[in-house]
C-alpha cells in the first residue's frame, strides 16, 4: 500500500544536496538518542503473529528511529511461514516480492541448497554474504522497501549479521564529502548486468542510483552491493571515489554498525537496511541446520514516516 508522504518539495527535502539547513536539522534529530548497542534493538514479544498493542508500539518505536528492530519471541524453532507474513502485515507489509528463487507462497526459505548455491546464489550457501541491500538488482517498479527475516533454526556456529541503517550510512558519507552522495545519486551509478541461466536471460540489466528519494513517501532509498562480480560501476572518477568512500564507511569500526545473530524464534523487521552475514557451519549429524524465512516487500514499514 502506498504510504503517507512527507509532503516536502524537493528543495525542502533533507536529501536535497542544495538544502544543507534541512539536512542538518534532520541529521541532528536522526542521531539524537540513537541506540549504542545491538541489545537496544531487541524487543521481547510473545507471538509475532498476534502482537499486543504495547508490543507493536515498542517495535515501531525502535524501527522508527533506526529503520530496524529485532523481535525475540517465545515460538522457538516453530517452522511456520505465517510468522513473517503475519508479522509484516501488522506493519503494512503486504506486497511481497515473489522473486524467481522464492517459494511458491512468496516467502523464501534460506538454507543451504546445493543446486542453488552451485549456480552462484550465495544466500543458499554457508559462505559469507557481503554488505548489501535486498533487491539491489530489481527494477525501480519493484524496489524492495522492507523485509522480514525470521529464524527457525540458527547454525551450529556462525551466521552473524552486521546491520547498518542506510540513512546513517548516507549521513556518514555526506558528512565526509557531499560530492560522494551526488555521484551515487546519478541515474547510472550502478549497473547490474543481465542474469542468464543456460544461455537464457532471466533478468534484464538494471541501472540506477545507489541513493534516491523514494517517490512513495519521499524517504531515502538505497540499493547497493559490495560484490565485485556481476556489478558495473560508472567509470568516472567521482563515482569511483564515492564507492571507495562508501566501502571505507562499511569496513570501518563505526559505532552505528550493530552485530547480532538471530536465534530460534527471533526475527528482523526493517526498512531494507544494509546488512551482511558471516559464514556459518551446520551440524547435519545433530540436525542443527540454519533455516531463515525471508519476506521481501514493496511496502515500507507503516508508521516510520
Amino acid at each position: 500500500m502506498p504510504q503517507t508522504a512527507w509532503n516536502l518539495t524537493p528543495s525542502e527535502s533533507p536529501f536535497s544536496l542544495e538544502n544543507d539547513a534541512a539536512y542538518r536539522r534532520w541529521r541532528d534529530t536522526k542521531l539524537a538518542g540513537y541506540p549504542a548497542r545491538a541489545a537496544e534493538l531487541v524487543v521481547a514479544v510473545d507471538d509475532p503473529r498476534r502482537l499486543t498493542a504495547p508490543e507493536r508500539a515498542e517495535l515501531l518505536r525502535v524501527c522508527r528511529k533506526t529503520n530496524m528492530v529485532v523481535y525475540a519471541s517465545r515460538l522457538g524453532a516453530l517452522a511456520d511461514k505465517e510468522i513473517p507474513r503475519a508479522l509484516g502485515a501488522q506493519f503494512g507489509l503486504t506486497r511481497l516480492d515473489s522473486n524467481m528463487l522464492a517459494d511458491d507462497d512468496g516467502i523464501t526459505s534460506l538454507e543451504v541448497v546445493g543446486e542453488k548455491s552451485g549456480r552462484g546464489y550465495i544466500p543458499y550457501s554457508n559462505r559469507r554474504l557481503l554488505w548489501h541491500t535486498d533487491g539491489y538488482y530489481n527494477a525501480p517498479v519493484s524496489r524492495i522497501r522492507a523485509f522480514v527475516l525470521h529464524c527457525v533454526r540458527a547454525a551450529a556456529a556462525g551466521g552473524e549479521n552486521s546491520l547498518l541503517d542506510h540513512e546513517v550510512a548516507y549521513i556518514l558519507l555526506r558528512d565526509r564529502d557531499a560530492a560522494h552522495v551526488r555521484a551515487l545519486m546519478t541515474a547510472d551509478a550502478m549497473t547490474i548486468p543481465p542474469n542468464t541461466e543456460e544461455g537464457i536471460e532471466t533478468r534484464a540489466a538494471v541501472s540506477g542510483p545507489v541513493f534516491s528519494v523514494d517517490p512513495e513517501g519521499g524517504r531515502l532509498h538505497m540499493r547497493y552491493t559490495a560484490r565485485t562480480r556481476s556489478i558495473v560501476w560508472k567509470p568516472d572518477a567521482a563515482t569511483q571515489a564515492a564507492v571507495r568512500a562508501l566501502e571505507a564507511v562499511l569496513d570501518g569500526d563505526s559505532p552505528y554498525v550493530f552485530r547480532h545473530r538471530l536465534e530460534s524464534g527471533q526475527g528482523l523487521l526493517c526498512n531494507n537496511v544494509l546488512h551482511n552475514r558471516t559464514a556459518f557451519t551446520d551440524d547435519v549429524d545433530r540436525g542443527v541446520t540454519r533455516l531463515i524465512y525471508r519476506a521481501r516487500c514493496y511496502d515500507r514499514v507503516v508508521g516510520t514516516y
